[in-house]
């Protein structure tokens, strides 16, 4: 299943990139499991992605807890909380 993963804010300047396509294993089937997955891609990815507690996410432009399944994704995003002002 390849998917695009979208990164924003600060942890796209972690990652050191905005985008990238990937095909994880088959094991990979909840955002929690790729984001764990990921981080091991290197080491910008595994600074970035260390504290899922510091991390939202949407699949296919929607919102969703980092515990929601993949399903059939064609993109994810991954981003810092936002806030207002």
């Amino acid at each position: 299943m390849a998917v695009t993963v979208l990164y924003f804010a600060w942890v796209r300047e972690a990652v050191g990139r905005g985008e990238e396509k990937v095909d994880p294993p088959e094991n990979v089937r909840t955002l929690s499991d790729l984001i764990a997955w990921l981080r091991g891609r290197s080491d910008g990815h595994a600074e970035a992605l260390a504290d899922m507690d510091r991390l939202r996410a949407a699949i296919d432009q929607n919102f969703v807890p980092l515990e929601a399944e993949l399903g059939d994704a064609g993109e994810v995003a991954i981003f810092p909380p936002v806030t207002g002002g």
